[in-house]
Order: structure tokens, then sequence, then C-alpha cells
């Protein structure tokens, strides 16, 4: 049985491709269980689609099981996403392959990566790097390069190999009984612009925000679903439509109050009040942050986790629960073995919160809170009324 960590931003005919891929290698019956961002991303942005759609188009394109990675994890760094993805996958107790795709496709180099960074040496190894005035990234990837050769140090110059890297240390970390499988990423770069038979997830959701021709990039399930959520008024969601209401947030807070969200202990959170200070449009304080050494993702997720009052999890920190966004029919079969396996309890129903424990009770009353405040990104606000998360449940096919 195959797990997936995933965001499906939108999903699109790559992610079909992996699926169908998984099915050729462990059989034509593998189940395939899904561990899917909320409705926040790693990037440090809203989804474009709400998360029970992007589960829907899941489940449409060969998925049988869709979890939710909460939001301290799914809109975090590389580190904590694969922290709280590799976490839900190994507590299901069902699922016994853990599949990513990356560019290199090849284990070998993505795992002697893993191991060097587990070894404290390379730490000492960067340090002597980042004195040469090099970016903390590159540093590692040099001290990699020194400890453990060119082809596992190449692998942290490419997105989809750092983010497999990140499964695999998490994985070692938890003592996670899951096999990894490396697969080839198909079509356009990460983050790519190109268009073709697998464009990527970015150059989809450019052409959805600037009002461009989307529907012959995607599988003809996922472009249904966002014709129906479009018609709504429900998608494409954007940061952007709730532009003011952000910048009111960030103009009301004190510059020590950006200090839980910066995420490094540089001191980033000083510059980033600057530009609140400063600027009328996000998008200039974004550029007015950015450095060679603050990457714009960094600083969108800080963006992010300051509106929403978000702090990232913390290292070693793994979600309480298991959140069913969707399922089918052999979705549906193997929850009644997890609700006999798995280490972390399931839930499908709001109404189970008031069983399980205070962390987990605490973290669920908080997405509320979060989902009322993204439905505000909707297009039609008349659609965005509060309490999503209590009147909305999985999606069954």
């Amino acid at each position: 049985m195959a797990g997936i960590i995933a965001e499906y931003n939108p999903f699109h005919r790559g992610h079909r491709w992996q699926i169908q891929t998984l099915r050729r290698l462990l059989g034509a019956d593998a189940a395939v269980v899904a561990v899917m961002s909320g409705n926040f991303v790693q990037r440090g942005d809203f989804a474009v689609l709400e998360k029970r759609a992007r589960a829907e188009c899941a489940l449409l394109g060969g998925a049988d099981l869709v979890l939710e990675l909460p939001s301290p994890w799914s809109a975090a760094t590389a580190e904590r996403f694969a922290q709280g993805g590799v976490a839900l996958l190994a507590a299901t107790g069902v699922v016994t392959h853990l599949a990513f795709g990356c560019e290199t496709g090849d284990l070998g180099p993505l795992a002697a990566a893993a191991r060097c960074l587990e070894n404290p040496g390379w730490e000492e190894a960067a340090r002597r790097h980042l004195a040469a005035g090099v970016t903390f990234a590159a540093a590692r990837q040099a001290a990699v390069r020194d400890l453990a050769g060119e082809g596992a140090a190449a692998c942290l110059s490419r997105p989809n190999d750092i983010l497999a890297v990140e499964y695999l240390r998490a994985a070692a970390r938890q003592g996670a009984a899951l096999q990894p499988l490396a697969l080839p990423r198909v079509g356009a770069p990460h983050d790519s612009g190109d268009l073709g038979p697998y464009p990527s997830a970015s150059a989809i959701r450019g052409r959805l925000l600037a009002g461009e021709s989307w529907r012959e990039l995607l599988p003809e399930e996922t472009a249904q679903v966002l014709d129906r959520e479009m018609a709504a008024g429900r998608a494409p969601a954007s940061l952007k439509n709730c532009e003011r209401a952000v910048l009111a947030r960030l103009r009301s807070m004190a510059e020590e109050d950006f200090r839980p969200y910066d995420g490094g202990g540089e001191g980033l959170y000083h510059r980033f009040y600057g530009a609140v200070q400063s600027c009328t449009r996000l998008e200039d304080i974004l550029a007015g942050v950015k450095t060679k050494r603050y990457p714009l993702a960094r600083i969108r997720r800080l963006l992010l986790h300051s509106c929403l009052g978000l702090v990232p999890a913390s290292q070693g920190q793994t979600p309480p629960y298991l959140r069913v966004l969707g399922a089918n029919d052999r979705g549906r079969a193997l929850l009644g073995e997890m609700r006999k396996k798995a280490a972390l309890p399931v839930v499908t129903k709001p109404a189970a919160a008031r069983r399980l424990g205070v962390e987990a009770r605490d973290l669920l009353a908080r997405e509320a809170v979060w989902t009322d405040l993204y439905t505000l990104s909707w297009p039609d606000l008349d659609q965005a009324k509060p309490g999503l998360e209590y009147t909305a449940g999985p999606v069954m096919r």
C-alpha cells in the first residue's frame, strides 16, 4: 500500500501519472493513501482550491483515501512539511511504501544526502562555508559535497529532490517502517512556466489567477471540479482577494508581534516590520524584504503566519490526529482497518473532536478559524460563510 505526501495545488497530469505508475509497480489492486496539504501550502500561500475540492480531484485521479496535513506542517519549511506527512502515513498502520516524485529519480544519492545531513559533522563544514558569505542553502550544499560527494550535493539544488531528502530524514528520525519509492518527475520542472503534456502546478496556477485559458492543462476530472467551484464563486482562491484585510492585520501588529513567526531566529522580522510600515501592497512588502539570504518562500511564510496567527510546527512535533478529507470504496475499507491499527485517532466528523485530547481539540479549533479566514479569499464573498469546518464532511465517492 503506497502513501504520497502532496499539495495537489491543483491536481494535474503529473500527479495522475504518479498514481498510475505506483499501480504498475505495486499491482493494479494497490491502495493509494495521500496526505494532502489543507487550505495553506508550503510556499506560504492560499491553495487555489479548497481542501475538500482538491481531495475530490485526487480521488477522481486515482487516490483511494485523502488525509489532511494540518496547517502548522503544510505551510512550513520542507523539513517540517516532511516531518508531518511522514508521521501521518506511518500512523495509519496500513501504509507500507512512501512514494515521491523527484528530479533525480534515483534513491541512492538522495539517501546519501539524507544520511549526511543526519550526521552532525555537516554543520561544522557548513559553518566554514557560511563564513565565506554564501547563503545557508549554498553552505549546506557545499558541506554535503565535501562529505558525501557531488551526487548527494546535487540533490540539494532541486526542489523535489530536497523534499525527497527530507522525507528520508523524517522517516529515519521517526523510525517509520515505510519503504521509499523514488519516482522520476515527468514534464516541466518545478515552478516552470513551460506548457506541454505535463505542465507544472505553478504554470497552471498562473494561468488560473491571470484569467487565461487553463482547461487544456488539466485532467478532465480536475477541470470539471474547478468549473463547478468557479461557477459557485469559490475558486480560484487568492491572497490578493483579501489584500486589504491582510494589510490591516499586519499594520495592527507591533514589531515584536512578528517574532514568533520569524522561523529562523535571525531577526528577519525586523526587516519585515520595516517593509510593512512603508509599503501599500503585499507584493511590495515581499520584494522589499527579499534578499539573496532570505528567499521569497520564507518571506511569504512569515507573511502568511503573521496574518493568520499561525505558529509553524517545531522540530519533532507531529500532528495529533488523522483527519479524513475524502475516500472511495477502497478508502472506506482502509478506514475500517485504520480504526483497528492506527496510532492516532481517525477523525471523519467534527463532532468527534469532543472525544479527542486537548492538543487535538485545540488544533481542530484553530483550523476552523484559519478556514474561515481562507474563505475570505474566494472571489464571491457571499460564499464565505463562517463555520465550514463544522458543516462540510469528507468527500465520499
